[in-house]
């Protein structure tokens, strides 16, 4: 059970259901530290999760960019989930270093203040956008991944700190994706799409929550875990929201690819594949690969794979996607 915990971006949709989650199961947790640097999301988010209820509970202003206010508010913590990130992708092209700062040298504080704590686990959350990026966001987590696969090899001995990644694409609903967009255009005769041939992978909020967990149980340290998830058609998704609407292609905007990549070919080489999930190991090793893969009994993926929405082979249909939006994003879409 999660007794000590520091989520970093901890007021955003994954920190907020996160805690949630972990709340549902140990109310009476002995610390958890919601670090972020939003003073308003902070106080909405208290509105819902009181100290006063939760004892163990704690609001911490702080940016990733300030390691010592870091490094005080991980004292006494077990295990640090790192989702706070600059992520919007024309802002990072604007402001190139102002996400460097965050993502980039913000990871590396985290880094640096579990180690000084002696911190069990790190689990941080990358993105699709990492694989082959081409935008500087893209970039940025690429070297966040890295920063923190790379970590598992500073310092051994018994009191070594474990750190994993998860990555996984755009969840469905999450604030500036297609879903609430089209949502807020399904009344006015048209629905923009970029292109008619796009294709993205499907994650829920919960699904996204329950992987992390997973990981903090399973993890050995250095492995980037991607899961098994459904593909979806864009158009699927605007049949799905408006029947019969106009489409109005506006074409690919800079930054962005026609299907999501998690797995490129190269890393392909070395992943492991398993039921429900895929491990790309550390380039520099620190277990043994073969060992891992029979301990949870995986198998090397085929030459030539990888992992992108346009080749999958799980797709949703527009029945089922209509089902998903009205469970996880919009309840009253049902009765529109």
């Amino acid at each position: 059970m999660l007794n000590r915990v520091l989520i970093t971006g901890g007021t955003g949709s994954f920190g907020k259901k996160l805690v949630q989650t972990i709340l549902a199961a140990n109310p009476k947790i002995e610390r958890l530290v919601i670090f972020s640097r939003d003073e308003l999301k902070q106080f909405e988010m208290a509105q819902t999760f009181s100290p006063t209820e939760y004892p163990g509970l704690r609001y911490f202003l702080g940016d990733v960019r300030d390691l010592p206010r870091l490094r005080r508010a991980m004292e006494g913590i077990e295990t640090v989930v790192h989702a706070a990130a600059l992520k919007q992708v024309p802002a990072a092209e604007y402001n190139p270093f102002e996400a460097i700062k965050t993502n980039v040298l913000g990871a590396q504080n985290v880094i640096e203040a579990t180690l000084d704590a002696g911190v069990k686990h790190v689990v941080a959350l990358s993105t699709d956008k990492a694989a082959a990026p081409i935008n500087l966001y893209g970039a940025t987590k690429l070297c966040s991944d890295k920063l923190f696969v790379a970590a598992n090899s500073s310092f051994g001995g018994p009191h070594r700190v474990k750190y994993s990644v998860v990555r996984y694409g755009n969840v469905m609903g999450s604030r500036g994706s297609v879903i609430p967009f089209f949502l807020s255009q399904r009344h006015s005769g048209r629905l923009s799409i970029t292109d008619e041939r796009m294709t993205r992978f499907n994650i829920t909020l919960e699904e996204g929550v329950a992987l992390v967990l997973f990981v903090l149980k399973q993890m050995w340290g250095g492995e980037l875990f991607v899961p098994k998830i459904p593909s979806y058609r864009i158009t699927d998704v605007a049949e799905a929201i408006a029947p019969g609407i106009r489409h109005e292609i506006v074409g690919i905007r800079p930054g962005e690819k026609l299907h999501e990549e998690m797995i490129t070919e190269t890393d392909g080489l070395t992943t492991m594949e398993f039921d429900k999930y895929f491990v790309v190991p550390p380039t520099v090793s620190c277990w043994d690969t073969e060992e891992y893969r029979q301990e949870f009994s995986g198998r090397p993926c085929a030459e030539g794979f990888r992992y992108h929405s346009g080749a999958n082979d799980e797709w949703l249909s527009v029945e089922q996607l209509r089902k998903l939006i009205v469970e996880h994003v919009d309840a009253e879409f049902a009765h529109a």
